[in-house]
């Protein structure tokens, strides 16, 4: 029996033409979220670690010619009747038009970049994204923001089921404690290649 060769490893280089950097989730919602217990540990993450790595990956992005797109989390319908069977549920709707759907001042959109709003965790299910990249030309995908262990998480796995190569910033996304963001990155370590912002910055030309 002929032994199989590995195919090859996540670490290929960014290709800006055929890159896009996916901003999920960086959303006004955010600044109110979380336990009291929560609070100190993810504000902290949010302000000071994640959304400043976040604006420095999208300004490289964009003067190299990478995508940005973003997803919100943001009903169709004000009373949210669009929303996926686990939002309703769960009670969780921003209503269209919401301030909680508006994407932070921090890493705001610029000119023409599309924002996607969705309702449900995997904006592959919910959004127009996969068709979004096609027509783009583009197989790899940066994914940086909320929450790790949940949208940016079912990101990454459906993205690499679907056959783009998914990148995960791995400080460039937060969620409420470090125990979660931790064992989210452990899981979904075999369906994308994880680096640092300062890493992938190297990168991008």
């Amino acid at each position: 029996m002929a032994v199989q060769k590995p195919y090859r490893t996540r670490d290929l280089p960014i290709v800006p033409e055929r890159t896009a950097i996916i901003v999920i989730d960086a959303q006004n919602s955010l600044l109110d979220d979380g336990t009291p217990e929560e609070k100190p540990y993810f504000q902290h993450q949010l302000h000071q670690v994640a959304l400043p790595n976040i604006a420095r990956l999208i300004e490289k992005a964009r003067a190299s010619g990478i995508e940005v797109i973003y997803t919100v989390i943001e009903s169709l319908t004000v009373d949210g009747r669009d929303r996926s069977l686990d939002y309703k549920v769960s009670n969780f709707n921003y209503p269209k038009g919401g301030w909680d759907s508006k994407v932070l001042d921090a890493v705001l959109p610029v000119g023409d970049e599309i924002v996607l709003p969705k309702t449900s965790s995997s904006l592959f299910n919910s959004t127009i994204f996969e068709y979004l990249l096609r027509n783009l030309g583009v197989d790899a995908v940066i994914a940086v923001g909320f929450l790790t262990d949940q949208c940016v998480d079912l990101a990454v796995r459906d993205g690499a089921d679907r056959g783009f190569e998914m990148i995960c910033v791995t400080d460039a996304c937060a969620t409420k404690s470090e125990e979660r963001h931790n064992w989210a990155l452990r899981l979904n370590k075999g369906y994308c290649r994880q680096a640092t912002t300062d890493e992938i910055l190297a990168e991008m030309v």
